[in-house]
């Protein structure tokens, strides 16, 4: 089995192309590579090229768990990287379909850089999803943990959580965002980001990711984030989105469409051994 490594500040994809897997991509064999131990280690699995009527390219997201991603903004950077790579793209803008959606990608600098267009973020109950009444989901309250948190929720193409904080941390993000991921108002589960906004250009944020954990960097959850601080008339238009693992450029339109622009970098290629999917633990 083929594959590659990529990462996107921080938060790695393994890439494995559809024609280099004998058979189907099992849950138990996605556990086993994204191991950190056990396996290659990575924030989730992206398979593709996939044949599609709806894109030039088709692309099913994983995470860790095995459980499927509706979309990723680091993913679907990487992807980009991967497809320049095997130089099935160039420097035009080519579309990519996910099962959050279609989106628009095109590679700068040598591959060293991607820009996405993540689609329009709607903070719809209905779509996101969110239990209850049909409405918005802005400056609502919930509960983790015993502590109570203010939060606004939005779907870029998957589920965000995004709670504004004066300060954020990493111990927080590890701490409340399981919690949260689950709570049963989120009935697909949502990622959660804890935000704090610095000016009106940049925004910090910590990140817990559903069916991952911990994430040093999410191009979707910058998405999320930087459009609830434009919601909120916290932020402007073009907003500088910084995560543990560096900085995201997030344009949020007044349509609250997404354009992301940010950083790709290629770790490994290689070949997975056999013995890896054998191992007693």
């Amino acid at each position: 089995m083929e594959f590659a490594k990529y990462h996107a500040l921080g938060n790695d994809y393994i890439v494995l192309d559809p024609a280099d897997i004998p058979g189907d991509l099992t849950t138990a064999q996605i556990r086993a590579i994204c191991h950190r131990n056990y396996g290659l280690g990575s924030d989730g699995i992206l398979l593709g090229p996939l044949k599609t009527a709806d894109a030039d390219f088709g692309l099913r997201i994983f995470n860790p768990d095995g459980s499927e991603a509706e979309k990723s903004g680091n993913g679907l950077r990487i992807f980009s990287r991967f497809l320049w790579d095997r130089k099935l793209v160039r420097d035009d803008p080519f579309t990519v379909f996910t099962a959050g959606g279609k989106v628009t990608c095109q590679v700068h600098r040598a591959g060293n850089s991607v820009t996405v267009e993540m689609g329009e973020v709607s903070f719809a109950s209905t779509r996101i999803p969110v239990t209850g009444p049909a409405r918005e989901v802005i400056n609502e309250i919930i509960v983790a943990g015993g502590k109570e948190f203010t939060f606004c929720a939005a779907t870029v193409g998957n589920p965000h959580c995004v709670i504004l904080r004066d300060t954020v941390s990493r111990n927080e993000a590890i701490t409340y965002g399981p919690l949260i991921e689950s709570d049963p108002r989120f009935p697909n589960r949502t990622n959660v980001q804890f935000m704090r906004v610095l000016d009106r250009k940049n925004i910090q944020i910590e990140i817990w990711e559903r069916g991952a954990g911990y994430t040093l960097a999410s191009g979707s959850s910058g998405s999320a984030a930087a459009a609830v601080a434009r919601k909120l008339g916290l932020c402007d238009s073009d907003i500088t989105v910084h995560m543990p693992g560096g900085a995201l450029e997030i344009t949020v339109s007044d349509q609250f469409f997404i354009v992301m622009t940010g950083p790709v970098v290629k770790v490994a290629e290689g070949a997975i051994a056999e013995d890896m999917f054998n191992q007693a633990r």
